[in-house]
């Protein structure tokens, strides 16, 4: 979505405008909902925290900041009411979560495979070497590749700077060149 769409979509949803929470909703529930599996592992938690999420932001859009963009607004709001959640439920407590600004997102074979980015890779076990990352290399590879979204707007997700995302992706694009090249000569 264009920022200018973003921002007149943004402000109708805090108008009260149905039609506006509707889009919202269809244009943002697939990615949030990739995103919530790979945090919950579950798609029953997924799927009943993004609905009473969503619920949540139109109940409260008289109060909602104003936004440019949406996306980065969403993802970080609905990973802190997912972990919240997940927090509280029982059967979730031997997890720990006293670092709830990094997730350990597990990639599987079947998104490497169809995500047009890693064609370039054409290495069967790059599941296995996405998992190899650390926490914060892996939710960078996640929101750039997998969810599109730029290296600003993923620096809100995880709170931190713009420059932090971009050494971090690095790192880990070269980490994953690095390991590819170790496994090509063994092949």
């Amino acid at each position: 979505m264009e920022k200018l769409t973003d921002k007149f979509l943004w402000n109708a949803l805090k108008e009260g405008d149905l039609n506006a929470f509707s889009v919202l909703f269809e244009s943002y529930y697939p990615q949030l909902h990739s995103f919530g599996l790979k945090i919950s592992k579950s798609t029953v938690v997924t799927e009943d925290t993004l609905q009473d999420f969503f619920l949540y932001v139109y109940e409260h859009r008289e109060n909602l900041s104003d936004l440019d963009t949406i996306a980065p607004y969403l993802f970080t709001s609905y990973k802190r009411f997912l972990l919240k959640v997940m927090k509280k439920n029982e059967k979730m407590k031997h997890t720990d979560f006293s670092n709830e600004n990094f997730v350990d997102i597990q990639f599987t074979a079947e998104e490497v495979i169809t995500n047009q980015e890693t064609v370039i890779f054409k290495n069967k076990n790059l599941s296995l070497l996405l998992n190899k990352l650390p926490k914060r290399q892996k939710e960078a590879i996640y929101l750039k590749y997998y969810s599109g979204l730029k290296a600003a707007e993923i620096s809100e997700i995880m709170d931190i700077n713009y420059q932090s995302v971009v050494n971090i992706l690095h790192k880990a694009i070269k980490s994953l060149k690095e390991e590819i090249s170790i496994m090509k000569l063994f092949n």
